[in-house]
């Protein structure tokens, strides 16, 4: 059976689910027990789960990724919470340096399941130091997982995964998606990392998206339609693994192809996909690809300029006009 629940209750009962069927499983972070989280994520996981499983954490998150990092070495599948991505710097040694490097550097020897979930708030007002998206930064940090799901089923679908994985998960989520409303199976279901997805099927052009830009990415495939360009919305799900070969397959279908990424245009996300797209399937390409990025500026703080600063429906659908046109 399939109900329509939001993206934040769908990440509260994976949570739920994989703290039930596993008792390694503990979840801690700034907020997340009492208070049940900033957004509610882990809202009632204290209450059933209790103190010993669900911990509130000192304002530190070299600690809280730091302690993760040694709880899964100690046999424990922790869930670690950064309560904004801009807050991740803080813990980059822990998580770049130790938490990636672990199995490498013990020969295969020793793996690190742990997840540590954040949240990034652009489209939320929440200003320059709380709305930064650095997913690309992670590109080059092999050994750790990067995944950022686009809707609540897959939401819920890829965090349990994460959990069960065996390697350390960077998950990023959309603060601006908390509230977003989905079909979400009840049933059992895990969604696999490092796939990715094809949410809309066209034949002119391939619009490649993850996270919040999949619902602007679906709005503008939908407007286009009615303009008779029929978009492909190919969501990436994971940025590592990279799923290059749906991306190339849909690519070598539709012979042009955008990317919509909240990354600043300046080595953003969209530079990789561009340049494995352009290495592995250049012959079949009709028009040069076409970013649309955030501005290579910081987040504003007032709401009409963060408008204006937002990669959108807009902005999407004026690109591919520009790519089939």
């Amino acid at each position: 059976m399939v109900r329509e629940i939001s993206y934040a209750e769908a990440l509260n009962e994976a949570l739920r689910e994989e703290m039930e069927r596993d008792n390694r499983v503990i979840v801690f972070g700034e907020d997340v027990g009492v208070f049940g989280g900033v957004y509610k994520v882990t809202k009632g996981l204290l209450e059933k789960f209790g103190a010993e499983r669900v911990r509130d954490t000192p304002i530190s998150e070299a600690a809280i990724v730091g302690a993760a990092i040694g709880a899964a070495l100690a046999g424990l599948r922790p869930v670690a919470e950064i309560m904004y991505m801009d807050f991740i710097t803080i813990a980059m040694d822990q998580l770049v340096t130790h938490a990636a490097k672990m199995r490498f550097m013990s020969g295969g020897q020793v793996s690190l399941p742990m997840v540590v979930r954040t949240q990034y708030s652009l489209g939320r007002v929440h200003g320059c130091q709380h709305s930064q998206f650095l997913a690309s930064w992670f590109l080059n940090v092999p050994g750790l997982k990067v995944v950022l799901p686009g809707t609540p089923k897959d939401a819920k679908g890829l965090l349990k995964s994460a959990i069960r994985g065996e390697d350390p998960v960077l998950f990023v989520e959309s603060g601006v998606l908390y509230s977003w409303k989905g079909p979400v199976p009840e049933d059992e279901y895990l969604i696999p990392i490092g796939q990715a997805d094809i949410k809309r099927k066209g034949s002119d052009l391939t619009i490649v998206a993850f996270s919040r830009t999949v619902r602007e990415s679906l709005a503008a495939a939908d407007r286009l339609a009615a303009e008779g360009i029929d978009a492909e919305v190919v969501d990436l799900m994971t940025l590592n693994p990279m799923d290059f070969k749906t991306l190339v397959d849909s690519v070598k279908k539709t012979n042009r192809f955008l990317v919509a990424d909240d990354s600043t245009k300046t080595g953003g996300i969209s530079a990789e996909v561009i340049s494995r797209i352009v290495e592995e399937a250049f012959d079949y390409l009709d028009a040069p690809p076409v970013r649309v990025n955030s501005p290579d500026l910081p987040v504003p703080f007032a709401q009409p300029l963060e408008n204006q600063y937002l990669v959108n429906a807009d902005k999407i659908c004026e690109a591919a006009r520009r790519l089939v046109h």
